[in-house]
């Protein structure tokens, strides 16, 4: 087979009828499939995108066989700090490090035979596209989503940029796993997302997401119920909350989060030594999730002031700590080491009191004893007029005492943070705004701002070195004015352009709303897990504002969410340079085509899963898809039987299931087994059109050829997805078949072990032998072995060994010879 000509040959005739191009069609029921747009690396595709496009294409071909209007469009997420420093690198400008990339990145995937509506490409870095990521920041800014203020950020000193707290992976940044991510206190924008907290949540019920993305979006927007108590400091007021007010006379000690931007009002003179000390130590732990803060060894120091208890008025000792965070709550705790682990363990390190509150029905509890905390429920003591409460009774009492007094209030809390979005770098979104000495902030009048070409890459923020492009006049008074210098986090540019390739080339206006209302929300999207708790939250956000602005009919961003696994090299080790394992795809498309490469990508495992690369599954489909084009190219039609029309009609129901919900190794499985038969039994022109449209989605180069060669002048990508027909299925032969197939396996099995021979016995129970009989062709072409096939009664049968006794029902005995 020529699978290079073939592929070369279907390329061209796709891209001269546009085949994949696709208007609106109210007549039509629409089906969006979108994968997420990729970063243009300079190395072009690595195994991952032939993976995750592939899913894509594999399910945009199957929705438009089932008659869908699908729109399946592509477009490169290209702007951001990796193609700065690769442009760096190489000695060339990100403009044209970019332009460049995506031709290669273009090249590579219309060989994998990907069916992208091209005309509708975006690429993040045309000023014509952040355009329009510049309109969405001004009317944030006009609707008081978008605001600026000095807040303690994440910091990468490799990047030397500020990070999101979703960027920050166990403390190091996200794209260098081996730097701690630094605090630093800025004045930086933000996006309030948190005014959308209930609504990312609630809507996560109707959606078809897996289960386990739903449950981190929650996690992460981490919405709990509790109690805001004030407390008296240095006789400033300041709320602290807490999920466990009936523990509140249990608190020995407060501790202030290390990255609080009020700590320093606590340090008294006498202190501040030892607290600066302790925050030089722990200047790298960054913002942690719970699980991470939970497994940090306790530490911190006294800060010299005290709070007062509001409900007995003791004074309360306050310590800066490395196991609280800033943006939680509000940035302190009341620490109740009797009853929580960590404060047991801080106190248990700096000899801090322990006070039992809540007692257990198991055991006595003192101070004296405990080598751990009570964390189980009992009866309230040593609580003042709450004592023989219910530890969960007192927390609804003790609440409704706080506010009756003014002391405290019943509130809810997020872990979800407002979006940081300022960048202190150069290739991305301008944001769109002028310091003005007269006038503050004010909105930029002509977009797009476009990026100055001409700045100098080395230390800091490159745009802070374009003085002609910084200074400006004040679009309000006319007054000297100076651009901002931070860019947009490139996650702004990803949450809302599966909008835009609704209506990718208007000039007028951010995109067609009666389009984009045709078109969304995408039905099926596709990509991996690591997007859960960053892009998949930001995009539903960048829905939900645009849907307040009147511009969209629809909540939610997309319907069903799958996501990928990855696939690691031969090794088990994630794929890398410096491993020396990377498999690059255009080297195994050169070798074994690209339809060889799309069969095995989805024959690994479950595409959900995780799997390891394995070149003997590429040359088994490579083999496979030989003998489909040697059986098509040769094929003589015959009329099928009904043992045919019941098999394939079985596949095409199972098959079109296993498509549906992502299990293509299953369904490869079912295309062999349909193929075996075929190849064994002969079929007629529709059912070998049957199965060509079934591979179809998987192998479409092939596919078109040889369904060229069955005398069709249409395109195949094109036609009908087959329909079972239930009444043709029957269960009797497909067991009876079942029966054959692991007889012969039996049989293989015990050649394997005895070696050659020339001749079997079959031995089956009475009843069973109308399952048998007919088989022995098919026993010979399989085993190469003559076969005669008898009942365990038959007094004329060939027993030497009475082997017939062994026979079970549904497992003949067998004898060799």
């Amino acid at each position: 087979m020529k699978f290079r000509e073939i592929e070369k040959k279907w390329q061209k005739k796709w891209e001269e009828k546009k085949i994949f191009e696709v208007k609106e069609n109210p007549k039509k029921k629409k089906f969006y499939v979108l994968d997420m747009f990729p970063y243009p690396s300079g190395a072009g595709l690595h195994m991952g995108h032939a993976f995750v496009f592939s899913l894509g294409d594999i399910f945009a071909r199957f929705k438009r066989m089932q008659g869908f209007n699908v729109l399946y469009p592509i477009g490169y997420d290209a702007l951001g700090l990796p193609a700065e420093n690769a442009a760096i690198k190489a000695g060339t400008h990100p403009k044209d490090y970019t332009k460049n990339s995506i031709k290669n990145f273009m090249r590579q995937q219309k060989a994998m035979g990907w069916s992208y509506d091209w005309s509708r490409m975006i690429n993040s870095s045309d000023p014509e596209y952040y355009k329009w990521d510049q309109w969405i920041f001004l009317k944030m800014l006009e609707k008081g989503i978008a605001y600026r203020k000095k807040a303690p950020v994440n910091w990468c000193s490799k990047c030397e940029t500020v990070l999101a707290n979703e960027q920050v992976v166990n403390g190091k940044c996200w794209r260098h796993e081996d730097t701690d991510v630094e605090i630093r206190h800025l004045e930086q924008w933000f996006f309030r997302i948190t005014d959308y907290a209930d609504e990312l949540i609630n809507g996560l019920d109707k959606l078809g997401w897996p289960e386990n993305a739903k449950k981190l979006q929650r996690n992460w927007i981490g919405k709990s119920h509790g109690t805001e108590i004030d407390f008296e400091i240095n006789g400033k007021n300041w709320p602290i909350f807490t999920t466990r007010p009936d523990t509140i006379f249990g608190v020995t000690f407060m501790v202030i989060s290390a990255q609080h931007s009020r700590l320093m009002e606590l340090v008294t003179k006498e202190q501040k030594k030892e607290v600066d000390k302790f925050l030089k130590k722990i200047k790298t732990v960054s913002k942690k999730s719970m699980k991470e803060v939970e497994e940090l060894e306790k530490e911190g120091a006294f800060t010299g002031s005290y709070a007062v208890n509001p409900m007995n008025g003791n004074k309360i000792p306050i310590y800066t700590g490395n196991f609280v965070l800033a943006d939680y709550g509000s940035g302190m705790i009341m620490a109740v080491p009797g009853h929580d682990q960590r404060d047991f363990e801080f106190a248990d390190k700096y000899e801090i009191p322990v006070k039992v509150v809540i007692q257990s029905k198991e055991a006595d509890l003192s101070p004296e004893r405990m080598t751990e905390a009570y964390t189980g429920t009992g009866k309230l003591v040593n609580s003042g007029n709450f004592d023989g409460l219910s530890n969960e009774e007192a927390k609804e009492h003790i609440s409704i005492y706080l506010k009756e007094k003014k002391l405290g209030r019943k509130v809810v809390n997020y872990k979800l943070r407002d979006w940081l979005i300022s960048r202190q770098r150069y290739w991305g979104t301008p944001i769109p705004v002028i310091y003005c000495d007269k006038c503050g902030i004010v909105p930029e009048k002509e977009l797009p701002v476009k990026l100055p070409e001409k700045v100098k890459f080395g230390k800091g923020n490159p745009l802070a070195t374009a003085e002609n492009w910084i200074k400006t006049k004040c679009p309000r008074c006319g007054g000297k004015g100076r651009r901002e210098t931070d860019t947009m986090d490139t996650f702004a540019n990803s949450s809302w352009y599966y909008l835009r390739y609704t209506d990718s080339k208007n000039d007028k206006k951010i995109f067609d709303v009666k389009k984009t209302n045709y078109w969304c929300p995408i039905d099926q999207y596709i990509g991996g897990p690591e997007h859960i708790t960053m892009h998949l939250i930001y995009i539903r956000f960048y829905t939900k504002f645009l849907r307040d602005l009147g511009l969209l009919k629809f909540d939610e961003p997309a319907l069903r969410y799958f996501t990928q696994g990855i696939v690691h090299g031969s090794d088990g080790e994630k794929m890398s340079k410096s491993k020396g394992n990377v498999i690059e795809p255009f080297d195994m498309i050169n070798k074994y085509g690209a339809d060889t490469l799309r069969l095995a990508l989805v024959s690994f495992a479950s595409p959900d899963k995780d799997t390891n690369w394995d070149e003997k599954i590429v040359m088994g489909s490579y083999k496979f898809l030989n003998k489909v084009f040697d059986f098509f190219s040769e094929i003589k039609f015959s009329k099928p039987d009904r043992k045919t029309e019941s098999k394939l009609n079985r596949i095409i129901k199972e098959l079109t299931d296993d498509v549906e919900d992502f299990r293509h190794n299953l369904a490869v499985i079912k295309i062999r087994q349909l193929f075996d038969f075929l190849a064994d039994n002969g079929a007629d022109k529709k059912i070998a059109e049957s199965f060509l449209k079934m591979l179809h989605i998987y192998c479409p180069y092939l596919t078109e050829e040889l369904w060229g060669k069955l005398g069709n002048k249409t395109f195949i990508s094109f036609e009908k997805w087959p329909v079972a027909d239930e009444k043709k299925i029957d269960k009797k032969l497909e067991e009876q078949e079942k029966a054959v197939e692991n007889l012969i396996s039996d049989i293989n099995n015990v050649l394997k072990i005895v070696g050659s021979k020339n001749k079997v016995f079959i031995y089956t129970l009475p009843n069973e032998k109308q399952f048998y009989s007919g088989s022995a062709i098919l026993i010979k072409k399989k085993t190469n072995l003559d076969a005669e096939i008898y009942a365990v009664n038959d007094k004329e049968k060939y027993d030497p060994e009475n082997k017939s006794k062994k026979a079970k029902p549904g497992k003949p005995a067998i004898f060799l010879k």
